[in-house]
């Protein structure tokens, strides 16, 4: 588990509604003296009751979520999230800086160049030398104990973000599908994810 620090916390106003934003710092011990990974916590309402809140752990997606692309369903689940999260009145968004499952955005770039030459997300990441999924989930496991979650009702399709949070001592007593609409461009994408990661599309 990392060693977390809130570093900042404000009023966050949004379309969907007034979020509180956090930032956090986690720090992790290496044979190099350690890395920091940061992640921004949206919050909305009060997240204690007798119904676990809904919480989603994003990854960032600076060409879903910024520039609306249409190869991946990121926004999609991002907007997802927060629309579901506002129409509850509570919940938490995790936002961690995972760009490309883990690998970074210049090497996301190149995973896109060899896809339009033929290579699915996974063929992609490996021939650039890396696992088709990099991801860690330990910061958001520290995170969701920061604010006292003892269950939560995951808005995910991965399982292995379903094991990391129980891993982390959080149960999840749903899993709450976050289903993106099945466009041309992104077909290919979403059936990688479902045959050859798992994902529950």
């Amino acid at each position: 588990m990392p060693r977390l620090q809130k570093v900042a916390e404000a009023d966050f106003p949004t379309q969907f509604g007034l979020f509180r934003i956090y930032g956090f710092e986690g720090g992790f011990a290496n044979g190099n003296g350690g890395r920091i990974e940061e992640a921004v916590v949206l919050k909305m309402g009060d997240l204690a009751g007798e119904r676990p809140p809904l919480v989603r752990i994003h990854s960032q997606c600076l060409t879903g979520d910024v520039f609306h692309s249409l190869r991946c369903d990121c926004r999609a689940q991002l907007e997802i999230a927060l629309k579901s999260i506002a129409q509850e009145g509570r919940g938490l968004l995790i936002y961690e800086h995972q760009e490309g499952r883990g690998i970074g955005l210049l090497n996301k770039l190149r995973a896109y160049e060899l896809q339009d030459q033929g290579a699915d997300t996974v063929d992609a990441n490996e021939r650039l030398g890396f696992d088709s999924d990099l991801r860690s989930y330990a910061l958001p496991g520290a995170i969701l104990q920061y604010f006292g979650l003892k269950a939560v009702r995951l808005l995910s399709n991965n399982p292995e973000k379903v094991e990391a949070v129980e891993s982390a001592g959080v149960r999840v007593t749903e899993r709450v599908p976050c289903l993106a609409e099945v466009v041309d461009t992104r077909e290919a994408y979403l059936r990688t994810k479902r045959d050859r990661m798992g994902h529950l599309l």
